[in-house]
């Protein structure tokens, strides 16, 4: 059935919870996952920045945290001993989805998990879907893990 399944992380306890069924879901088909996390530090711009200081300070401090968050995620799949690898990707003009389809493509995966808030309305709306663009894109299934918060209401 799933052989590879990719995931993508950025560390929040909903993407941790997309982890935790993919981890789940490899153990039972004995698939490998695929981390992969984007640094996307056009979020944290605001033009106002001078780019020497933007380019020497805070993309190499966001690469660094999110080859953290890549090696957390990976500890946490390893000792569950599922195969697993990484990878970062980063200074992409591409979104959230488009990586994550193409590199559905190239590995190539069988499945894609990937944790989401489950909003609605408004607050949908002014904060935009990863997973919502991801499932729109994604050249394979994409299974989609509610946060518990989100479940709750």
């Amino acid at each position: 059935m799933y052989q590879h399944i990719l995931v993508p992380v950025d560390g929040s306890p909903t993407s941790n919870q997309g982890l935790d069924e993919a981890i789940k879901l490899a153990k039972l088909t004995g698939a490998s996952l695929r981390l992969i996390h984007l640094v996307d530090a056009l979020m944290f711009s605001t033009g106002f920045e001078v780019y020497g200081a933007y380019a020497a300070d805070l993309i190499p401090r966001m690469r660094e945290f999110g080859e953290q968050i890549l090696q957390e995620a990976k500890t946490r799949v390893e000792q569950q001993k599922v195969p697993v690898d990484t990878k970062l990707f980063d200074n992409l003009p591409e979104r959230l989805s488009e990586i994550v389809a193409e590199q559905a493509r190239q590995w190539p995966a069988d499945l894609i998990v990937i944790g989401t808030h489950g909003r609605r309305g408004v607050g949908r709306m002014l904060l935009g879907s990863d997973a919502e663009q991801i499932v729109r894109t994604a050249p394979v299934p994409v299974l989609l893990v509610r946060a518990l918060e989100a479940l709750r209401k």
